[in-house]
Order: C-alpha cells, then structure tokens, then sequence
C-alpha cells in the first residue's frame, strides 16, 4: 500500500500509478501517520510475552505447536468488543499492556 505522500516522492510506480502529476488523481492505499511512544522495545515484547503465556494457560497450550493446535478464533461483534474492555470507570493509572481507546 501507498501513502499519498509515498506516491508524490515518485513511488507511483509501484502502484501503477506513475506519471501522475495531479494528486487529486492519485489514489492512494494507505496513509502517513505516528504512534506514541510506548517505550523501549524490550518492554514492549516483554508485555507481548506475557499475553501469549495468558493465552496459553487459558487454552490449556503447555507449548506454542499445542498452542496452535487448541487456539480458535471466536468471532464477537463491535458491542461485544467494546463491552470487554474497561467501562464506566475512571482509569486512574494505565497499566503497561493496555492503552485507553483516542490517546
């Protein structure tokens, strides 16, 4: 996929797209933007880790292969998704592995 401003700097090609001066004709299939720092990177895996060993106990996966063997993906809907998560509580202190929906 490119960004608008991937095919601006002479990318288009890649996208079939060259040749186009005119950006209201390019029409592009991603976007530029930024995340907020999260930390170092090995903070960041550390809490990844930690997710996957949850999901393991919870499956009843003693290793990675059993883990893909008994994991089943469940399908719930936006509400469903929504009502999982944090509701009708002030978070006073975030913790490392989740992060408020809009910061």
């Amino acid at each position: 996929m490119g960004s608008l401003g991937a095919m601006r700097s002479g990318r288009g090609d890649r996208y079939f797209q060259e040749g186009i001066q005119d950006a209201k004709k390019l029409v592009p299939e991603g976007i530029e933007g930024r995340v907020p720092y999260r930390g170092k990177v090995a903070d960041v895996i550390y809490q990844m880790i930690g997710g996957l060993r949850s999901a393991m106990g919870y499956s009843g996966a003693a290793t990675i292969s059993d883990l893909q063997e008994k994991g089943r993906f469940v399908r719930i809907t936006q509400a469903g998704l929504l009502e999982s998560h944090p509701h009708d509580i002030i978070i006073t202190k975030e913790a490392p592995n989740y992060m408020i929906q809009g910061r």
